[in-house]
């Protein structure tokens, strides 16, 4: 596992129910790893998920040209969107 190759020098407590713990063990017994591995591994990949639009932005080639060509259209009118933006600003006065 790619967690395994590295020197863990953290330690980290939490508090579980039984059912969630009871849970978590049967994961772990079923994948054949420890339970520092498997969570780590499952709260590392959860974490980048979470993070993901937040911290990076990836594209592979063609999607990069699907961006390229839906930025080089011209704006549409959004009549409502209009509206809004020429209100006052409940936050100032």
């Amino acid at each position: 596992m790619q967690t395994a190759s590295r020197k863990r020098s953290r330690r980290m407590d939490l508090r579980t129910t039984p059912e969630d713990r009871e849970l978590i063990d049967r994961a772990v017994a079923v994948t054949g790893t420890d339970l520092t591995d498997f969570v780590v591994t499952h709260v590392t990949a959860a974490a980048r998920r979470v993070l993901a639009d937040r911290d990076r932005f990836e594209l592979d080639d063609d999607a990069v040209e699907q961006w390229a060509a839906i930025n080089a259209r011209p704006a549409r009118e959004l009549p409502g969107l209009r509206r809004l933006m020429e209100r006052p600003s409940p936050f100032s006065g």
